[in-house]
């Protein structure tokens, strides 16, 4: 799940990781255990189910995020628990002190297909709700069982992450299901088709993307498409895109010496100067600064 580590580098850039399942070869989940220093966190769109764990916290660091619709404000105290669903973009995160020792786990939407044939029953990773604060037991000790084993790899390591995996799968579903990417029932996108639209986007993100292509992905009008993806993401589909590019331009910023006019170009910006001032606005600092710190 090499992808899913990329995601937390991209999501987390600030945030040193201190423990990873990279290279562990395990299947269905990955998890990573990081620093995070206070401030913003820019927030690209999961493309798998995310579960996070404070090992440690603090009684005045608090966590701020703003994703499908609702602002959550919560204390990272140890134990405090955060759920992001697939395909919830969260517009703002920020931490407000510095926070030790928090584990990211991540389920592969596979997993959440692999209960479903199991059980008979189509159960869906993105209609699990986005939360924060809430007190489940099992999700924590299952976050301490992998934190174990990500600390000291055993021989059987990744049977017990598969076996894991679907167990925490199925118990989100079974308690956390039925809130989320939840649509009005006049304007309905299955969830199929949104994730073939979100693939569309991510594999275009460089090119011009129209309402009528992806509406047309979606099989829906022009006007049913963009009620029913904002019902579904939580905001609309330009900002849904505008979001992802500016998740781009921190990669090319990073890991490219393209020039900042070639990265605006690039992230269908119509000048330099326009691609600056979202990027200030939406990440804190300016692109070139950002690549600075990036290659420090």
């Amino acid at each position: 799940m090499a992808s899913v580590h990329d995601f937390g580098r991209r999501k987390f850039p600030r945030g040193a990781v201190l423990l990873s399942s990279s290279g562990r070869n395990w299947t269905g989940m990955a998890a990573e255990v990081r620093n995070h220093p206070a401030g913003e966190i820019p927030p690209p769109v999961p493309q798998q189910m995310e579960v996070t764990l404070a090992l440690t916290g603090s009684e005045t660091a608090l966590v701020e995020r703003r994703g499908n619709g609702e602002f959550q404000n919560t204390r990272a105290l140890p134990g405090t628990l955060w759920l992001c669903p697939i395909g919830v973009v969260e517009e703002s995160i920020r931490i407000t002190e510095d926070l030790q020792h928090i584990l990211h786990m991540y389920i592969g939407s596979e997993v959440f297909a692999d209960v479903s044939s199991a059980i008979s029953q189509t159960v869906s990773p993105d209609n699990i709700a986005y939360k924060a604060g809430f007190d489940d037991e099992f999700v924590r000790q299952v976050g301490h069982r992998i934190k174990a084993e990500l600390e000291e790899e055993t021989s059987v390591g990744r049977f017990l992450i598969d076996g894991l995996a679907r167990s925490m799968a199925a118990h989100l579903v079974s308690k956390y299901s039925g809130r989320g990417a939840s649509v009005s029932r006049d304007v309905l996108i299955e969830s199929s088709k949104l994730r073939r639209v979100i693939d569309y986007i991510n594999d275009n993100i460089e090119t011009d993307i129209s309402v009528s292509e992806l509406s047309d992905i979606a099989c829906l009008s022009r006007h049913h498409f963009t009620r029913a993806f904002r019902s579904a993401v939580g905001v609309p589909p330009h900002r849904f895109i505008s979001s992802l590019r500016l998740q781009r331009a921190q990669e090319l910023l990073a890991h490219t010496r393209s020039s900042l006019a070639e990265i605006a170009y690039a992230c269908r910006f119509s000048s330099q100067s326009t691609f600056t001032r979202a990027f200030r606005k939406h990440i804190g600092i300016s692109p070139g600064e950002y690549r600075r710190q990036a290659n420090d």
